[in-house]
């Protein structure tokens, strides 16, 4: 079957065969003549199975007739996360090329209000949103939806675990019931499932796997790592980033996302990664949107081989041909598993997934082992020398400064790490130095006692300090 099968505009064929696609996916190749015919969908489909273009290019040629009004969009696509909303919006760009009437705008956090307004107020056929932003615009009276023809709910078990569930619903109580509903969701547990009846009429269930499977295109293996004395609970993250390294040197990547379970670990990871030579990137929650969005545009062309991450990036993210993901960290959730291997192995190309794990890593493996229907492959490192690179300098970090904690000494710093800073302290002036306090009685010194400069007692910087004061940092 190809694209010309599925009733899609001469337009739109043009676009998709200039991106380089010839046949549709199994999703695809069901969906698309579906939603052509205005009926509602219930999608469930792995990540990295095509499914995004699932309900673009029928979209595209649904809205080619018709105009938008200002503010009251014809069409509504609800994200979890910031990037997914813009790699939809670059989905749209992309299929949409030959259809210049076709306007769209993008609602996220992160970005500024005022010139996605801005956008609004000109009529808007696609909005893709997120789930917060756009209600505190529709509650500010910006906009409009009782317009909307065509509804998506996309990643729908990603909403629930972000509990967003409650913003969607209120959302869609805003809607005409006169309209189109696609519900798309990696996986569909009970939840999901309630929440689909409640939203589509009759719908058109499309499945083209079973839920939380991995794709047979990904090589996956699990390597246990432990601390070397065996006796430091919750050990092993020296050792992890030692077989990290290795097994980079071994397989040499194309690219690489390097999932850590925690923020703080993604600095860490990060940090040793380029002081051993590798660039290395990293992304997570607490980072600016911009600087998010930059980062991913950097990794997308090329600018750099490895992004250390958060599950921000675990959910959606279509960059192509990525050749593996490490798991530093074993995800707590299981479905967390599926998705984050999801961002390898995509549209037929091969794909490697390896995870680092240890002994008290155990019944997360249990649960993940038990969601994918089978035991991940344990591996072991075949002995590659964790030889020095250069290190790369890395920018200043934006990071906040950690809290000591009390009764712990922090180690000195090197020589090379110092410096020396002159304060200067402004000299005291004349009439302060005429003025004299009374003397007290003179202490009888001790024979082997030292005078001192000036008889009275230190008390901080001010007038009895030297003029200059160099303090090694």
């Amino acid at each position: 079957m190809s694209f010309s099968d599925l009733g899609l505009s001469e337009d739109l064929l043009r676009a998709v065969a200039d991106a380089g696609y010839t046949e549709p996916t199994p999703i695809q190749a069901q969906a698309i003549p579906v939603v052509l015919m205005g009926r509602d969908v219930l999608g469930c489909a792995q990540t990295g199975t095509g499914k995004t273009a699932s309900f673009t290019l029928p979209m595209i040629d649904i809205l080619a007739s018709g105009r938008a009004k200002a503010r009251m969009p014809r069409s509504l696509i609800l994200e979890p996360t910031r990037e997914l909303a813009a790699q939809v919006a670059d989905n749209f760009d992309t299929y949409g090329k030959y259809h210049t009437k076709l306007s769209k705008a993008l609602l996220i956090g992160g970005e500024s209000m005022a010139e996605q307004l801005k956008v609004l107020d000109r009529g808007v056929d696609v909005l893709i949103a997120t789930p917060g932003r756009l209600l505190d615009v529709f509650e500010r009276g910006h906009l409009l939806m009782n317009d909307v023809r065509t509804l998506v709910i996309d990643e729908a078990d990603r909403m629930l675990d972000m509990g967003f569930i409650p913003d969607v619903e209120k959302i869609v109580s805003l809607l005409s019931p006169m309209r189109t509903t696609l519900f798309f969701s990696a996986t569909m547990p009970p939840e999901i499932k309630k929440l689909a009846d409640k939203f589509l009429s009759n719908p058109k269930e499309i499945t083209v796997s079973r839920p939380a499977t991995t794709a047979a295109t990904i090589t996956q293996g699990l390597f246990i790592v432990s601390h070397k004395d065996g006796k430091r609970p919750g050990g092993g993250q020296k050792e992890k980033r030692d077989a990290l390294r290795q097994l980079i040197r071994r397989d040499g990547p194309k690219n690489a996302l390097i999932f850590c379970n925690r923020k703080r670990d993604v600095d860490v990871v990060w940090r040793s990664l380029n002081r051993h030579g590798f660039v290395a990137e990293r992304l997570h929650g607490d980072m600016a949107q911009p600087v998010r969005m930059e980062t991913l545009n950097k990794f997308k062309n090329g600018e750099f081989k490895y992004m250390v991450c958060s599950d921000v990036a675990a959910r959606g993210l279509d960059i192509p041909e990525m050749s593996h993901v490490f798991n530093f960290d074993v995800p707590t959730h299981a479905d967390d598993y599926v998705h984050r291997i999801g961002r390898t192995g995509r549209a037929g190309h091969k794909g490697h997934a390896y995870t680092l794990a240890t002994p008290e890593d155990a019944k997360y493996l249990q649960g993940i082992e038990k969601i994918i229907g089978n035991a991940i492959p344990e591996m072991k490192l075949d002995g590659v020398e964790d030889t020095e690179l250069p290190p790369v300098e890395l920018a200043p970090a934006d990071d906040k400064p950690r809290r000591r904690r009390s009764g712990k000494k922090t180690a000195s710093k090197t020589a090379e790490n110092k410096e020396v800073v002159d304060i200067k302290v402004p000299e005291k002036s004349s009439q302060a130095a005429e003025t004299k306090k009374p003397k007290r009685p003179a202490r009888k010194a001790k024979p082997d006692a030292e005078p001192t400069d000036s008889g009275k007692p230190f008390k901080g910087l001010g007038d009895h300090v030297p003029a200059f004061l160099k303090i090694q940092v």
